[in-house]
Order: C-alpha cells, then sequence, then structure tokens
C-alpha cells in the first residue's frame, strides 16, 4: 500500500538554497511512500517565488504546490498553512535552507511505519551524525529552552527545537496551533504532549547549520519568545484541539 508524506517547506527569501533542497527532496527513494512538497511562500521579496514556479512547470509529473501568504506572517503562520492544505498520511516540516539532510527522513518515518510513534523529533545533540560546529551560546540556549519545555510537558527530550519534526497527520491536523514565528516549536511540542495516548519518539539527525552571513533568521528575540510560549502553553493556555 502507498502512503504520502506531506512535505510542509516555508519559505522566505530563500532564493539561494530552494531548487537545490527541492532537488534533495525529489531525488529520495522511499519505498511505498509517496511524495508531496507544499512550499509556503512568506511573502518572499526576492526570487523566490518565480523560481519555484518555474521549478512546477519543469517537473510536471511530480506533486508540487506553491501557496502564497498575502503578507509576511512567519514561520509558525506559513506551517499552520502547510498542515492546512497537507492531504498526506504523514507530515514533516522541512526548512528551505539546506541545514537539514532530507535523506534522514526514513530514519524518522521508521518508527511511525513500525506503528510504535505517532510523532517523531530529530535531535542534533544525539547520535553519530555529523554536525556542523557552530555557536557556543545558541547551543547553550537551545538546551535551556529543551530543558524548560521538558520541565513544564514531562518530557525529555533533547532536543525541542529541532526542525524535523514528522507527524501522523492525523494527529497534527486535530491541534490547535496560534504562533507565527518560532514560538511554533515551543507551542506544538506543549501540546502535543498533553494529546491522550500520544507516543513520541526522537532519532539522530545531522546538522548543517548556517551563520548569519549564510541566511540565518532566527535571533535573541526570538529566544526570549520561545521562553515566554514555554510558560503560555506550560502553564495557563491549555488547550490542545481545534
Amino acid at each position: 500500500m502507498t502512503r504520502t508524506l506531506s512535505v510542509i517547506i516555508p519559505a522566505y527569501n530563500e532564493e539561494n538554497t530552494i531548487e537545490q533542497i527541492l532537488d534533495e527532496v525529489l531525488k529520495l527513494e522511499l519505498p511505498s511512500i509517496r511524495l508531496e512538497l507544499l512550499i509556503i511562500n512568506d511573502c518572499s521579496t526576492d526570487g523566490t517565488r518565480e523560481l519555484v514556479n518555474a521549478y512546477i512547470s519543469a517537473n510536471p509529473g511530480d506533486s508540487i504546490s506553491l501557496i502564497d501568504q498575502e503578507i509576511n506572517k512567519g514561520k509558525g503562520a506559513a506551517i499552520r498553512r502547510g498542515i492546512e492544505e497537507a492531504s498526506g498520511d504523514f507530515l514533516i516540516i522541512q526548512d528551505a535552507d539546506l541545514e537539514y539532510d532530507p535523506r534522514e527522513y526514513k530514519d524518522l518515518l521508521d518508527p511511525i511505519l513500525s506503528d510504535k510513534a505517532d510523532v517523531v523529533y530529530g535531535s542534533r545533540f544525539m547520535g553519530s551524525n555529523p554536525h556542523r560546529i557552530l555557536f557556543f551560546w545558541h547551543s547553550i540556549g537551545n538546551k535551556i529552552l529543551t530543558f524548560l519545555s521538558n520541565l513544564f510537558n514531562n518530557l525529555n527530550l533533547t532536543d525541542m527545537e529541532t526542525c524535523y519534526k514528522m507527524f501522523r497527520s492525523d494527529v497534527i491536523k486535530k491541534i490547535y496551533l496560534r504562533e507565527n514565528r518560532f514560538g511554533f516549536e515551543p507551542e506544538v511540542t506543549a501540546k502535543i504532549a498533553r494529546v491522550p495516548g500520544i507516543r513520541i519518539y526522537e532519532v539522530g539527525i545531522s546538522y548543517y547549520g548556517r551563520t548569519y552571513s549564510e541566511g540565518k533568521k532566527i535571533n535573541w528575540k526570538d529566544g526570549f519568545r520561545a521562553i515566554y510560549c514555554i510558560l503560555k502553553y506550560g502553564l495557563f493556555n491549555k488547550r490542545v484541539f481545534k
């Protein structure tokens, strides 16, 4: 039986890498898995939209959709739009840059396909996969955010802030999500943790991080917003379902 994996790609000004990441995803060989790509253009001001349209025209046999946000709303809002539009059995978030390796989709899929997991996080801090050495304070900040998230959600994740989160679609489509920017990560983690009987797994992944000169967008303000979201969804706003 062939099932579908929906790949949600939020994109804001990613003209330098968008074609390459689409190539990387489409060349995957996943047995009995069909790919559905949804590129959510977050009102890019560079050539991202034009490049994606040209790519779709050049690959008519592949399931690729370009969805435009009317105004720039942020990564979280783009992901929410992608979740609404996705039609696959499973769903994964793929940044439009080259920090994460789509060849590792199989590792995240395995626990779901074997009916052990409903949600799988790809951790940059476990396993023997390659990890680019970058910013000390970013790693400390990530560990603090993951610790706080675990504390309020009674989890033992090693990497709450990871981009690679794979979901059974019937699970994530029921979740009520509101955060527009990088607050998506702590919000979805808090709400997933409260789903009765949820099975959350974690697997080690590679990480080829970018510097700010290479286009990295997250900053210290997003870190403080993440702390706010951990407290907000961990202590006060506990609504989980739509």
